[in-house]
């Protein structure tokens, strides 16, 4: 992993390909992606596509599919075993991206198409429906060695935790009985046995006490069930049990619940669902808006910084990180800001292509002649403001 003194950035110019084939094999924790999408247009890199493109969609398809394999390839030899791939794709391509990935990760290794909801309104311009999301396509390089943990601490919110103790941490209730019946006396016996409360008290125990009625685990229907804990982590947390009455299909019972604390020992997560939100992550005009104040208004369609921190939230936080589609540098700032946030270690290689950038855009009026001029900028602009140096 990524040593004290290392950069936060690093900025390499030059076709990715090329780049690529200079890198070790298995260096890299962790790669985003936001390749060119395929729009029908041209691509932004500049290959030999002769022969592929054709003439209507399947000829384009099959070009952009043809771009995109050997650097999907070359970006799979240089993840380490342990790490895991995110790419950003809209409607055009993914389809197409999910059986390539298949093809050069496994399909085995598949972990998450995770709808990206980056324009609240929809586009407005043109026919049909207004369109308010693109996707991200998650991978592991082997998902039984994948330390990528799909869950995050942002996403937990005070609402889930409803109630407030008399010292006033939060908590929510739950049940201590095994509600999956797969688990009952016949598969997990030592787990099936009487504990000891009072609803009055709250108090719960292994062993009899005055006031206590005795509880056994049993299913809504009166089946015998099974306690999630045994009886030594009873006895080593009885504050973090609860007794108390409960009205059942078969009327009043007293029950055992865990109270589940809102802020744990070593941090709270919640697991990440498959839809993220504006709210949650920012969208395209926030990101306008932050690549704007560090270097302008030079891009049409970045990615928002929130989108890369919660993708850096799912893995160790000195990951090396690999962006060899770096376009305007989110995912060196988003390292920084993440750094900045935590005291992680990470480290980012952002790698982009000298294409020039179009004639009276607002980059080219800006006096950026390529894309990657704004990359290696922006990221400048991030060492000196938030740091972390830029080799």
């Amino acid at each position: 992993m990524a040593g004290m003194a290392a950069p936060w950035n690093t900025f390499v110019e030059g076709d990715n390909l090329d780049v690529l084939a200079t890198l070790a094999d298995g260096s890299f924790d962790l790669v985003y992606l936001d390749p060119p999408y395929n729009t029908g247009n041209d691509f932004a890199y500049r290959d030999d596509f002769k022969g592929l493109r054709g003439t209507g969609s399947a000829g384009r398809h099959a070009a952009w599919l043809e771009f995109m394999r050997p650097r999907l390839a070359a970006g799979h030899r240089v993840l380490a075993d342990t790490g895991a791939i995110f790419i950003s794709i809209d409607d055009h391509e993914v389809a197409h991206l999910r059986l390539l990935m298949d093809e050069v990760y496994g399909e085995a290794n598949f972990l998450a198409q995770i709808v990206v909801n980056l324009n609240a309104k929809g586009r407005q311009l043109g026919r049909g429906f207004a369109t308010s999301h693109e996707y991200v396509l998650v991978y592991a390089k082997d998902a039984a060695r994948c330390v990528l943990d799909a869950s995050s601490t942002t996403t937990v919110m005070e609402t889930d935790f409803p109630l407030v103790a008399d010292d006033g941490r939060r908590y929510r209730r739950l049940p201590l009985r095994n509600t999956n019946k797969k688990f009952n006396p016949l598969t997990a016996p030592t787990l099936h046995f009487a504990v000891w409360g009072d609803p009055a008290t709250g108090r719960v125990a292994t062993a009899p006490f005055e006031g206590a009625v005795e509880v056994k685990p049993v299913f809504g229907d009166g089946a015998p069930a099974v306690w999630r804990w045994s009886r030594p982590r009873i006895d080593e947390r009885p504050d973090d049990l609860e007794c108390r009455f409960v009205q059942g299909a078969r009327g009043e019972r007293v029950d055992v619940y865990q109270r589940d604390w809102r802020h744990p020992v070593g941090g709270r997560r919640k697991k990440l669902r498959t839809i993220w939100m504006t709210e949650e992550i920012g969208s395209t005009d926030t990101a306008v808006a932050e690549l704007k104040e560090v270097v302008g208004h030079v891009f049409e369609s970045p990615k928002p910084t929130g989108l890369i921190r919660r993708i850096l939230d799912t893995m160790p936080s000195d990951c090396r990180v690999l962006d060899y589609f770096a376009g305007s540098g989110t995912t060196g700032h988003a390292v920084a800001l993440a750094n900045v946030a935590d005291g992680g270690r990470r480290t980012c290689l952002s790698v982009n292509s000298a294409e020039p950038t179009r004639v009276g855009s607002n980059a080219e009026r800006a006096g950026y002649p390529t894309v990657a001029a704004i990359t290696r900028a922006r990221l400048q602009a991030v060492a000196d403001q938030v740091g972390g140096g830029l080799s």
